[in-house]
C-alpha cells in the first residue's frame, strides 16, 4: 500500500515569539487533522507598534498522511 500526503498552507501569530507562533499553529491543525507529519515554516514577519514588535507571524506549510 503506497503512503499519499496532502499539505495545507496556514497563518499562525502570536505576541509571544516566533516559536509560539509556529507551535500554536501546529495545535491549531492537530485539532483538527490526524497523522501530521511536518511543518515548513515558509516566511516569518512581524507586526511593529511604536517602534517594537508587537506580534509575530509565520506563514507554514503542514504536511500530513491521509488515511
Amino acid at each position: 500500500m503506497s503512503t499519499v500526503a496532502k499539505i495545507i498552507e496556514l497563518t499562525s501569530s502570536s505576541s509571544k515569539g516566533i516559536e509560539d507562533a509556529v507551535e500554536s499553529g501546529i495545535r491549531r491543525a492537530d485539532s483538527t487533522l490526524d497523522n501530521i507529519e511536518s511543518a515548513w515554516v515558509q516566511d516569518i514577519k512581524c507586526v511593529v507598534k511604536n517602534g517594537k514588535v508587537a506580534e509575530w507571524r509565520v506563514n507554514m506549510k503542514i504536511t500530513f498522511l491521509l488515511k
